[in-house]
């Protein structure tokens, strides 16, 4: 099995790259070649899989046609830019996050002969306040963001190319992946990561919004699984819905840091310092707070239950089991 994950520079891409690469199969069959693909170039992990890493920008015209001439039977569409930077630059959000996953989803569809299975990483951005208390399966997309029209978009495209046959393809709505590794990106939702991957590092962090904000969570490690869980699912079983909404655990930011302060004293909460950003929390405001999941539970998609073990899965992922 030919395997490609396009946006595999990025964190869960490179985390989905390492599982594959150390399992060795997906979906009971065995991966004989892993393409990782990005604007930058990514870096492969070591494996007995055949890996081979390719620079490309799939908004550029041509690119999604020269990257499915090998035909790969599983492709995980992750790429795009990050909320907050497709909010400030409109042009370069519609380029990366429509434009290229149209390009992508039509050259698919032009290869004659072609059927690969394709995920979708859409996000609980395609949601728009008002909103019930739990948002059910049967809620309706109002996006109040440009990355969130663009992944509703996306996702209208998926289903429609899958009802015509063009490719197999299943949309996951991420929750807001929490802890983040690495260095602050320009997600409006960076700082649910940082007010706790940086303390836990002995560093300060800011907080934007006020304690009392909710929202929605998983960790990259319930990121990777439910990756491979949509590439092994029957899809028969979506019908003609082929997006879901994703399991997840509804917190505040105050319950993100009694968490932190259980997992990691009070020293570590001592470090966060709250300063309002009137941006980010008019951003924030438009976001969903919780979910009901039951056709995505009901399908074997899983996330943790308790914010404790988020942390601690970021402490032994990323921090070698120490603090």
């Amino acid at each position: 099995m030919h395997v490609m994950i396009i946006g595999g520079a990025g964190m869960i891409g490179r985390k989905l790259a390492e599982r594959l690469a150390r399992d060795g199969t997906l979906a009971g069959v065995e991966i004989d070649r892993l393409t990782l693909v990005d604007v930058v170039a990514p870096t492969a992990p070591e494996s007995r899989v055949k890996i081979a890493t390719e620079t490309a920008d799939l908004s550029v015209p041509g690119t999604a046609e020269r990257l499915i001439g090998a035909r790969p039977e599983v492709i995980f569409h992750l790429a795009a830019i990050v909320s907050g930077e497709a909010e400030a630059d409109f042009d370069k959000g519609y380029a990366i996050n429509l434009d290229g996953t149209r390009w992508l989803f039509d050259a698919i569809r032009l290869a004659e002969g072609y059927r690969p299975r394709v995920i979708f990483a859409s996000s609980i951005a395609v949601f728009g306040a008002p909103f019930p208390e739990k948002i059910g399966d049967e809620f309706f997309h109002t996006p109040l963001t440009s990355y969130g029209t663009q992944k509703a978009i996306g996702e209208l495209l998926l289903n429609d190319y899958s009802r015509r046959g063009f490719f197999d393809g299943i949309g996951i709505r991420f929750p807001t992946i929490c802890i983040r590794p690495g260095a602050p990106n320009k997600a409006a939702s960076g700082f649910f990561s940082n007010i706790l991957r940086e303390p836990l590092a002995g560093k300060p962090a800011v907080l934007p919004v006020s304690p009392d904000v909710r929202h929605w969570f998983a960790s990259p490690r319930a990121a990777v699984g439910f990756c491979l869980h949509a590439a092994e699912l029957d899809t028969a079983m979506l019908g003609g819905r082929r997006n879901l909404s994703l399991p997840g655990l509804s917190a505040t930011v105050g319950e993100e840091i009694e968490a932190l302060r259980a997992v990691a004293g009070d020293g570590a909460v001592a470090l966060i310092r709250h300063e309002p950003d009137e941006t980010i929390i008019r951003i924030v405001d438009g976001w969903a707070r919780d979910f009901d999941t039951a056709r995505a539970h009901a399908l074997g998609f899983r996330a943790e239950t308790d914010f404790r073990d988020i942390i601690r899965a970021h402490i032994e992922d990323e921090l070698g089991g120490n603090i």
